[in-house]
């Protein structure tokens, strides 16, 4: 089986907010390689890295906006998100646990710093990655997967306490928590200082890191800081990650949906049409209703 290598290793470049709680680093679709057409079907990552708020009686976060096309999967590190939709899907997720919603044909959604959380404050962590779904699926029904961390499976590696959380796809032969409409594998490898995981996905699967946590080495050979993002060559099926500090890595791997891309801010669909349709369907209430 041959090695899969690093194709670019990617700095965060400078933050910008999405809303006032979201502080976020841009990685997909990136200016360095990352398109959503390289990327597919990993459209979109904002990553929050670690940032201390300040208490506030007013939660921070983002407004009622709508979503068509695609799903949204937020993994909270550090902090507390109150997320609610027009399809009746919410709740908070906590640290440790990934909200996936599937806005399909389409939802209105907002997310904000949950209450007792902001009026504390302290530090706080994402990543939030869109996951395209294909033509067949972009109008199917919305629906919402709350996932709590108590029900990931995990995979212990070492004595040393290292594990891969499997939230969606598989892990030596362990399925993940979440349903997928596509081949889509995303895994958190919490390793301890010294300790590896080997990864291994078929070639064409696009496939990335984010390294949450500590340092790594890939392959032995390419070193990855904390807060980088690590792109994968589709040139081979397996690698290794090492963690040189004790480490989080946010891992990827999803087959490629081989469809033309149209996208214009909260829609993603195949054609320019369609995202006319989406607009029209969006302005005429289609969407449901969600009080901000």
């Amino acid at each position: 089986m041959a090695t899969r290598s690093v194709e670019a290793i990617i700095r965060p470049g400078s933050p910008h907010y999405v809303g006032d709680g979201f502080r976020v680093h841009n990685f997909i679709p990136g200016n360095q390689g990352a398109s959503m057409q390289r990327m597919n079907p990993f459209i979109m990552l904002d990553y929050n890295s670690k940032y201390r708020f300040a208490g506030t009686d007013k939660p921070r976060g983002v407004g009622v906006h709508p979503h068509r096309g695609f799903e949204t999967v937020t993994i909270a590190y550090q902090g507390k998100v109150a997320h609610h939709d027009s399809g009746g899907g919410g709740g908070v997720i906590a640290q440790g646990d990934v909200q996936w919603m599937t806005a399909a044909s389409g939802v209105l959604h907002k997310e904000y710093h949950e209450k007792e959380w902001a009026k504390e404050g302290g530090p706080f962590q994402m990543v939030q990655l869109w996951v395209n779904l294909p033509a067949r699926d972009k109008m199917s029904p919305p629906k919402y997967q709350a996932i709590q961390n108590n029900t990931i499976p995990k995979v212990t590696l070492d004595d040393a306490g290292s594990t891969v959380e499997v939230i969606a796809g598989t892990y030596q032969d362990t399925p993940g928590a979440a349903s997928t409409f596509t081949p889509v594998n995303l895994l958190n490898a919490r390793l301890k200082k010294g300790s590896a995981a080997g990864f291994s996905f078929p070639a064409p699967y696009n496939t990335a890191l984010v390294v949450i946590e500590g340092s790594i080495v890939i392959n032995g050979k390419n070193q990855a800081p904390t807060d980088h993002f690590v792109l994968m060559a589709n040139d081979g099926e397996s690698f290794t990650v090492e963690a040189t500090d004790d480490a989080v890595v946010l891992v990827m791997s999803g087959e490629p949906i081989h469809e033309p891309i149209a996208a214009h801010g909260p829609f993603v669909m195949n054609t320019r049409q369609e995202l006319i349709e989406a607009f029209e369907d969006f302005n005429q209430g289609k969407f449901g209703y969600l009080e901000d």
